[in-house]
């Protein structure tokens, strides 16, 4: 077997047609003139070895690249795949879960809604990380193959080619005071469930009896009407939590600043929380009543005790939610 033909012929047959007879004729040059006068096949297969793999040869003479994505864009993908794919997905299961339960009628159990819903998002999910991972991918290789300096060095996030003047840019954030992005983005899902349980309370949250055939909803917990009087004050409480998420995916950390809107926006939370809770109103007669009967206590103990604990559970939850935003934004 003629080790150099068969070398020449796995270069060649990786090249455009038209390059193919000018490339063999000069590699069969560079071979002959690195063997000596009288080689034999190791020699041979020294030489070749030198020359390395026809695939990684055949790639130096081409003007485009032989992968997909490569070095030079490789970070910048992998960043903007780590951006874009959680948004898109926590988009999307939003979405789900405001189709859902805005559809709901009552007549099903809310669990087997949860399970429908849980289901089904992850499914989309799915669907919406191949659709990201797809067009991503297409542009950044398009991008990669038009892009004339493809065989420079990789660019960074700012598509400009590194110099260590970019480390000025780039804050040090020590482990404990960094903000993931699971945070962030479990934050907006919080926001987007617990919003929608709220409009939506009297289809959802109540007394729900097994009937034999499943569990059915009986009677709701909450005054809808009365939920509803207060809407400014939820529609500003989604804003605010909606605008601390986005603040913190910029960030990237616990600052100063962030800790006092962050105490500004528990602040606020805990006055609407207690201004709706305390409202006689505000649970409807039939769940008073069964519940209370459930417990043998009167009515007024069942208001008493919810109101109480309710309100305790929020302030203490606050108070730890700004100490522990105050303590990470003084980590160094």
């Amino acid at each position: 077997m003629n080790l150099i033909e068969v070398y020449i012929q796995e270069v060649t047959r990786r090249l455009p047609e038209k390059n193919r007879e000018d490339i063999s004729l000069e590699l069969r040059s560079t071979i002959e003139d690195m063997l000596p006068d009288d080689y034999s096949e190791n020699d041979v297969k020294n030489v070749l070895e030198k020359l390395g793999s026809p695939v990684s040869l055949a790639s130096g003479y081409l003007d485009r690249p032989m992968h997909l994505i490569g070095p030079r864009y490789f970070d910048i993908y992998v960043t903007m795949l780590k951006m874009i794919l959680p948004i898109a997905i926590i988009v999307s299961v939003i979405s789900i879960i405001a189709e859902y339960f805005i559809g709901y009628d009552g007549k099903e159990a809310v669990v087997n809604v949860v399970l429908d819903v849980f289901a089904f998002g992850i499914w989309r999910s799915i669907e919406v990380g191949i659709h990201v991972f797809f067009w991503l991918t297409l542009v950044i290789a398009i991008a990669e193959r038009v892009d004339k300096g493809s065989n420079q060095q990789p660019l960074t996030t700012s598509l400009k080619k590194w110099t260590p003047d970019d480390l000025k840019n780039i804050p040090y954030i020590p482990k404990k005071k960094a903000i993931s992005k699971i945070e962030v983005f479990g934050s907006l899902m919080w926001t987007a469930i617990w919003a929608t349980v709220y409009f939506y309370a009297d289809r959802l949250v109540g007394i729900y009896e097994n009937n034999g055939d499943g569990l059915e909803f009986v009677a709701p917990t909450f005054n809808q009407e009365v939920l509803l009087q207060y809407w400014p004050i939820v529609i500003i409480m989604v804003g605010l939590e909606i605008a601390l998420a986005l603040y913190k995916l910029v960030q990237g950390q616990w600052t100063k600043r962030m800790s006092i809107y962050n105490t500004i926006l528990q602040l606020v939370a805990t006055i609407g929380f207690i201004v709706i809770i305390i409202n006689p109103n505000l649970f409807t007669e039939d769940f008073n009543v069964y519940t209370a009967e459930l417990f043998n206590i009167t009515t007024q103990q069942l208001n008493a005790w919810i109101v109480g604990g309710g309100i305790f559970i929020f302030i203490l939850s606050a108070a730890i939610s700004v100490y522990d935003g105050f303590r990470k934004a003084r980590i160094y």
